[in-house]
């Protein structure tokens, strides 16, 4: 299957690139200065804040396609309603503390809260979290979708991926948040393009929802409750997620982080309406049986918009997936460069780490796209694995009851993510029924997060019991 894009379309999609290459150069290797590098000088104002938080943390756009077009308004629920609430309390609870935090990176503010060696560890399991390998999954399946031929998704992955590292490695987060601003506007946007389009030719919401079947009608979409609240417990991946971090520490005062936050979960639920009701009219205007759901929007593009338009939004589906890639890109590179490479290279600049970092993350990105090709299980594999480990660490840094003893920081980040990690293999070996990853019917990531709270309680029970013995 191949999208039918005229010369014209081409040379919007053109332009979009060219442009991106424009607005990173556009200062160049301008700085050596770390705080300049990695946060913007920490000069962030509330329009770029938001426009670089809403379009980071939307880039699943075709897993999310995928999602909404099987099982409907569940997407909500599953892909909306945690984030939401989880966002609020990182705005209300940690944001304002990150932008007084004078550490650059989560794993550095780790190891000056508890230990250098901690803040190495974690700056692993952090790297994983934030590999762009969805995101490069998702433009090697677009562009084969656009280009067509017989050239398999990876190679299209491996030179959009490469792509990136140029132009992040160039400009820095200013490059990321330069061109995030261009992408917020393209996504709301070309959705809002398309719902329109797919409003006229079959008609409005009322007979959408007439010709929709019960599943997709239905707030859970069919699914089990054990795998709505599994989605909740990732959704915590918000503590732990570098780019939120950066963004707070970014910005120009703690109210402005806080402030943009809630301003953000604003624009995400609008987008989110956009998504689920262009998804919802996939599903009744292609139909049940198209191969590959993950192409749902550029499908139904390329069946309702004209030259030009679907040219457009497919700059859309571009800008909203490299807003996240190139984003995760720098923080994933950021991780493994200064963070963890750094304390063995000393003598060399950090800025110049990071850079190499990007270029292994992007490596990695590659092959994690080739051992799991489906946008979902990237998302949740990674998520239930690293979750688990970094949660209670990472809010201990900012919120007293989850502080950890020294001693115990590198166990605490250890013991988790091996445990969900060994559960994720038992039950990729030995599935419960047909649902893959679940060893004797239990998700990985509960072992590992009952395992991170053991630790944390016992901990607890010390202290209090240390204190108590002292008075």
């Amino acid at each position: 299957m191949t999208a039918q894009l005229f010369s014209f379309d081409w040379l919007i999609i053109l332009i979009y690139f060219l442009f991106l290459i424009w607005i990173s150069w556009k200062k160049g290797w301008q700085s050596d200065d770390e705080e300049e590098f990695l946060l913007s000088g920490r000069k962030v104002t509330i329009p770029a804040f938001v426009a670089t938080l809403v379009s980071t943390w939307y880039g699943g756009i075709l897993g999310v396609g995928e999602f909404s077009y099987q099982f409907g308004i569940s997407q909500w629920l599953v892909f909306g309603v945690p984030f939401y609430l989880f966002s609020a309390i990182f705005a209300i609870y940690l944001a304002g503390k990150i932008r007084l935090n004078k550490a650059l990176t989560i794993p550095e503010a780790i190891s000056n809260r508890y230990t250098p060696a901690a803040g190495r560890i974690s700056a692993l399991p952090i790297f994983i979290l934030v590999s762009p390998a969805p995101y490069i999954l998702m433009m090697g399946v677009l562009f084969q979708f656009m280009i067509g031929g017989d050239t398999p998704y990876l190679t299209y992955a491996s030179l959009v991926a490469l792509f990136s590292v140029i132009y992040i490695t160039i400009g820095g987060f200013g490059a990321v948040i330069r061109t995030d601003i261009l992408q917020m506007i393209l996504m709301f946007g070309g959705f809002a393009m398309l719902l329109l389009f797919a409003i006229v030719d079959f008609g409005g919401f009322g007979t959408l929802f007439s010709a929709l079947p019960d599943q997709h009608r239905d707030f859970t979409g069919g699914f089990s409750w054990q795998y709505i609240i599994v989605w909740f417990f990732i959704a915590l991946w918000t503590f732990v997620d570098p780019s939120f971090h950066q963004r707070a520490a970014a910005a120009n005062s703690p109210q402005t982080a806080r402030n943009g936050i809630f301003i953000s979960i604003g624009f995400w639920t609008l987008f989110d309406f956009l998504t689920c009701f262009t998804g919802l009219y996939a599903f009744v205007i292609l139909g049940s049986g198209i191969e590959e759901p993950i192409l749902s929007y550029p499908i139904l593009a390329d069946q309702l918009l004209p030259v030009g338009l679907k040219g457009l939004f497919f700059v859309t589906l571009l800008a909203t997936i490299m807003s996240t890639l190139d984003s995760y890109l720098f923080i994933s590179g950021q991780t493994l460069g200064r963070d963890f490479l750094g304390k063995y290279f000393p003598s060399i600049k950090p800025n110049l780490l990071t850079r190499a970092g990007i270029l292994v993350s992007a490596l990695l990105g590659i092959l994690l796209t080739v051992i799991y090709p489906s946008v979902i299980d990237l998302w949740y594999v990674i998520g239930s694995v690293c979750i688990p480990g970094l949660l209670i660490p990472v809010l201990g840094i900012y919120l007293r009851p989850f502080r950890l003893r020294r001693s115990r920081a590198a166990v605490a980040l250890i013991m988790p993510i091996l445990i969900s990690f060994g559960w994720l293999i038992l039950g990729t070996l030995y599935p419960t029924g047909n649902q893959g990853y679940l060893y004797l019917g239990v998700e990985p990531f509960y072992p590992g997060l009952f395992v991170a709270g053991a630790i944390w309680l016992i901990g607890r029970k010390r202290r209090d019991s240390e204190k108590a013995s002292t008075d």
